[in-house]
């Protein structure tokens, strides 16, 4: 005899508790683009512009967090609870590192990014 397939599976999370984990992690998603458009902006009506470098950077950076947010959450929305939360803050973290490295480079290499 074999168990009813009921039995076998793994009880769903609720919906509430996903929106719930989606929209407060979507918030920090959403403060990284606008943290990303805020300094395309800020770089963009400077003084020498930016270059086609630095339009692509600053671009890719302000699309990446809802690049990774969508991966993130096909990756992780049937899975528990926690684990659910663990894959989204693992995609905030590459978001961070990616942010971190656009920022380096602006610093070191900014004249490379910047028009004139």
């Amino acid at each position: 005899m074999s168990a009813p397939a009921s039995a076998t599976t793994a009880p769903r999370t609720p919906v509430w508790l996903v929106v719930t984990i989606a929209g407060l992690f979507g918030l920090l998603y959403a403060y990284a683009v606008w943290n990303a458009v805020a300094f395309l902006v800020a770089q963009a009506s400077g003084a020498l512009g930016l270059n086609v470098l630095g339009w692509g950077v600053l671009l890719f950076a302000a699309v990446l967090p809802v690049l990774v947010f969508g991966a993130a959450f096909a990756l992780g929305w049937r899975r528990t609870p926690g684990r659910f939360a663990l894959v989204l803050l693992a995609g905030l973290g590459v978001v961070a590192v990616f942010w971190l490295d656009v920022l380096a480079y602006s610093v070191v290499s900014g004249a490379s990014m910047l028009g004139g």
